[in-house]
């Protein structure tokens, strides 16, 4: 049986070799605008998108690449029928009536010579494999944040893409807009000195997603499909869709939803281009007990020797921190910079006197950009180029595996056990923040699970020592579903 899994894996393997050399004689050998693309595209020539995944973010999507110059959506593909074929009606009235054909199953895309990008939105237990399957097929993909669902298959997917040197944009699209931009150069620039702290915040509401339960999958939803790598669990969550990001098997909490676009933004501010040295992380569900797994309240901390990344979650109702929400806040030697959107900040001296700020966004900028990429064949013209991607990604999962191999201590004890963590960072003066936030929401007499302070080999991106940790860098993938290894990409 192993040599049989072994050969079958070999001849997917040839095939989508052969399916990469075809579409690369494609781009090398193009004379029609009407049927392929080349390194030098005509003004007439359109880029054929399909789009996998049909909900909000593939919303998104789709009005990043309908209806535009350059651009067509000819596919939709999404295991839940009627979303697939409401989205393929709506993007018709888009597209002056070319209406995109509705697939269930993204092998298919990948099967198609005529589609040249596939624009992943799915869950974000597909979104690695489904990249990797499309780069092997010799496709281009714009992939959602989290590119990755754990910290190896976002590797994984970087490796693919410069083996098959193949454009991978990720959907942090504030690396797109003219106000992040402007302030990364400024900060970088040591417009506020040297950079101490970078503060990430998700402050975002999130209300009870109901009692745990046993409740059907929709008829529309091939369930099997829309499980893939995943393992086929019973549905315990009232709302199938959106609601699978605060379960572990699916998503990776509001770090890895909301929070992975001002992860990377941090990140970025630091200009650190690997991830940490050490990682840890405490928090916990609070207000209410319901179907979700993942943390609503949640702080995390990533070492980078004399640089911190600080990162809270706050899903209960609250007020906001030096006026930002669901912002960061870059803390420097001479003064400190706050962005309260993906778009806008503002720079200030150590008094708190604004020096400077900074405007500008457009999520159609994030579009544009990896378009000029794929006809330029330059992976390094991207903004979000996957490398990126899979870094900030990591991040967030680095920060959920401390929390989930943490133990519970009760509330009262919690400051005790931060006193000896080093660093710019006052962690107990962080720690009393959330403190006073989740008694002005009434929890009280509460426990609190505080992880371990994980050491970290950036380079070889695992757990020196630590088989338990090491472990959760991956998952177990169901059978056809498997992260190829590296060598088989």
């Amino acid at each position: 049986m192993a040599q049989k899994n072994r050969r079958h894996f070999l001849e997917q393997s040839l095939m989508a070799s052969a399916a990469a050399i075809a579409m690369q004689s494609r781009f090398e050998n193009k004379t029609s605008a009407d049927d392929q693309l080349s390194p030098s595209v005509g003004p007439n020539d359109v880029i054929r998108v399909a789009v996998v995944g049909a909900g909000g973010r593939g919303q998104s999507h789709i009005g990043g690449f309908a209806g535009n110059k350059g651009t067509q959506v000819t596919h939709i593909c999404d295991c839940d029928e009627r979303a697939g074929q409401q989205s393929c009606e709506a993007t018709k009235e888009k597209q002056n009536g070319l209406r995109p054909t509705w697939v269930k199953d993204i092998r298919r895309l990948l099967e198609d010579p005529s589609i040249d990008v596939i624009s992943i939105a799915t869950p974000n237990h597909w979104h690695s494999l489904g990249a990797i399957w499309a780069v092997q097929a010799g496709k281009d993909v714009y992939v959602e944040k989290p590119v990755s669902h754990n910290v190896l298959e976002g590797r994984r997917l970087v490796q693919t893409a410069r083996k098959h040197n193949r454009i991978v944009q990720t959907g942090t699209q504030s690396r797109s807009n003219p106000g992040m931009r402007d302030l990364m150069a400024f900060l970088h620039a040591k417009g506020i000195g040297d950079l101490k702290i970078a503060r990430g915040l998700c402050y975002k509401r999130r209300d009870s997603i109901g009692p745990k339960g046993k409740y059907d999958v929709p008829k529309e939803v091939d369930y099997d499909l829309w499980s893939g790598p995943a393992p086929i669990l019973p549905v315990t969550r009232k709302r199938f869709h959106y609601d699978w990001h605060w379960q572990w098997a699916y998503g990776n909490g509001d770090l890895g939803n909301q929070g992975i676009h001002q992860m990377d933004l941090c990140r970025w501010a630091l200009g650190v281009n690997q991830l940490c040295d050490r990682t840890f992380s405490l928090g916990g569900r609070f207000g209410y007990e319901d179907a979700g797994e993942t943390a609503n309240s949640q702080i995390a901390i990533h070492d980078y020797g004399q640089q911190q990344i600080v990162f809270e979650v706050r899903g209960l109702p609250t007020e906001s921190y030096k006026e930002a929400m669901v912002g960061i806040i870059i803390e420097g030697t001479n003064g400190y910079a706050v962005a309260t959107s993906y778009s806008d900040a503002t720079a200030f001296d150590l008094e708190g006197n604004a020096i400077k700020s900074f405007h500008g966004g457009g999520d159609e900028k994030h579009y544009a950009n990896f378009q000029d990429a794929v006809r330029k064949r330059d992976h390094k013209i991207l903004h979000a180029d996957i490398e990126d991607g899979h870094l900030s990604s990591a991040l967030c999962h680095l920060s959920n595996i401390s929390l989930q191999l943490g133990t519970e201590v009760d509330s009262v004890d919690v400051a005790g056990k931060l006193q000896d963590i080093e660093g710019p960072e006052n962690v107990v003066a962080n720690w009393q923040r959330m403190s006073d936030h989740l008694k002005a929401n009434k929890v009280d007499n509460y426990k609190v699970k505080i992880g371990p302070r994980l050491k970290f080999d950036p380079i070889a991106e695992t757990f020196p020592g630590n088989s338990t940790a090491n472990s959760m860098l991956t998952r177990e993938y169901r059978r056809g579903y498997e992260i190829p290894s590296e060598a088989a990409v």
